[in-house]
């Protein structure tokens, strides 16, 4: 299946909280390789593929949820090289949340969009400007916990 296109106008609806959590999560599982079950499995979780490298393949055996779990954001953090840790500033631009705005879920979509530009560098895929973009949700009113059917953050 073909992975969902990476573009900036999707990293920045990401950044902005304007998709669920698990829209972020499954961005993240096809790259490393998890597979998306299939309409026989009743849309069970997904699982570590033969491509999905073997330190998340044995942490994570399942698709982790990379917004909600911490275990899951501190392995996608040590995963970015460190030449590439600075690609959300450098790329997008990002200055960071306000105080007012600092949330574990948001902190975390920040790891996952600098993670998502790793991955693109580490191909020398460029960063597209515009791309698929899900519909956008309006921001959560309680940034906390999220939209509806986000997990609580751990």
């Amino acid at each position: 299946m073909p992975l969902w296109p990476l573009s900036r106008a999707l990293l920045q609806q990401i950044l902005e909280d304007r998709t669920s959590d698990r829209f972020v999560a499954e961005r993240i599982w096809e790259r490393l390789g998890y597979e998306r079950p299939s309409e026989n499995d009743g849309g069970g979780p997904w699982r570590a593929g033969p491509d999905t490298p073997e330190s998340w393949r044995e942490a994570f055996p399942e698709g982790p949820e990379v917004i909600a779990t911490r275990p899951a954001s501190v392995a996608l953090t040590r995963s970015v090289p460190k030449p590439l840790k600075q690609l959300l500033k450098e790329q997008m631009g990002f200055k960071g949340y306000t105080i007012g705005e600092l949330y574990p879920r948001r902190t975390r979509r920040a790891t996952a969009v600098n993670w998502l530009l790793a991955w693109l560098a580490e191909r020398s895929e460029p960063l597209l400007e515009e791309g698929p973009c899900p519909d956008p949700l309006d921001p959560p009113s309680n940034p906390v916990c999220g939209h509806p059917g986000d997990l609580p953050v751990s």
